[in-house]
């Protein structure tokens, strides 16, 4: 079995990682570091875990210990954390912060659906934001096509899990319940990796909206675009085609269908000139975590979709 850790282990997507690798076949989670729950169980911090694991939380990490690493911690922690830790040969590492998704010191951008074969090669692969995930999912065809030469216009609105799990302000419930509002208007810190992946030949005009729920991105854009609907159709469905996750919806996409999954939902509409494209996902999941494993699926040679066969939410 190969030995996974966990830094950063008290937080969100610790513990969706947590829930998806301990029913991981291929993998075995031996050390979930966490500076604020040392020797506390696991499953007392990660309550839905209760009964499935009998992991405690540890100080320090045992790096030569391990397989895999998972790096969870705040955005700039994972950078804190090589300054003084150095990775063993054959170390894979995973890192869910913003820290190296400029792919600096040999990191590789982990989303599968653009550069899955260097994903296989790399040792090192940083995991993309939650809105870049959808947002990037939702282009990428265009770009791939040479047809994201417009600006685009793109609302996108999150759930509260997308705060972290350190209470604030607007992630409190009496704020959050009932209410929306607009943050980081045009100015989103996942525009950075958006703009240089996709190199896009307009302005992509971005509101994030934080929403009444808890997770999950539902996110809205739209372009010019000369492609009629079924060639633009035709164009989403052979850019996905073989892909395990990410799919083109003949229907209304609605968050529902991705809820608790590692999918991403796509559909299409035209209107005049403008291509509409709704692009819906867990934000926890294949904006994170379950895209975290993927990532790591596909660096240890094992299927894509080991472990990641999840129950969509529903109703």
């Amino acid at each position: 079995m190969v030995k996974v850790g966990i830094v950063g282990g008290a937080g969100y997507t610790a513990g969706e990682l947590l829930r998806i690798l301990v029913n991981h076949p291929g993998v075995q989670v031996t050390q979930v570091v966490s500076e604020s729950h040392p020797g506390e169980p696991v499953a007392m911090v990660h309550e839905g875990l209760y009964g499935e694991t009998d992991l405690k939380f540890c100080e320090k990490l045992d790096i030569n210990d391990i397989d895999v690493l998972f790096m969870c911690g705040a955005h700039g922690k994972s950078r804190d954390f090589w300054a003084s830790n150095s990775a063993p040969a054959g170390l894979k590492v995973i890192d869910l912060a913003q820290d190296f998704r400029d792919q600096s010191d040999g990191y590789v951008y982990g989303l599968p659906e653009w550069q899955k074969e260097r994903i296989k090669e790399a040792s090192k692969v940083a995991n993309p934001g939650c809105f870049a995930t959808a947002i990037q999912l939702a282009l990428l065809p265009l770009a791939s096509a040479g047809l994201l030469k417009n600006d685009v216009e793109i609302t996108a609105v999150t759930g509260s899990t997308g705060a972290g799990v350190k209470l604030g302000a607007t992630s409190h419930f009496s704020w959050r319940s009932g209410n929306m509002s607009a943050y980081k208007v045009f100015e989103h810190q996942h525009l950075l990796e958006i703009n240089r992946n996709l190199k896009p030949g307009g302005e992509l005009h971005f509101v994030p909206v934080r929403g009444d729920f808890t997770r999950g991105i539902f996110a809205t854009l739209h372009t010019a675009c000369r492609l009629s609907i079924e060639e633009a159709s035709a164009l989403y469905a052979d850019y996905y085609m073989g892909q395990p996750f990410t799919f083109l919806y003949p229907g209304v996409a609605d968050l529902k269908q991705v809820i608790n999954t590692n999918k991403c939902l796509i559909s299409l509409e035209k209107h005049g000139d403008r291509l509409v494209i709704t692009s819906v996902i867990d934000n926890l999941l294949k904006g994170a975590s379950g895209q975290a494993v993927q990532n790591m699926n596909l660096m240890l040679g094992l299927p894509e979709d080991t472990g990641l066969r999840l129950k969509a939410l529903a109703f």
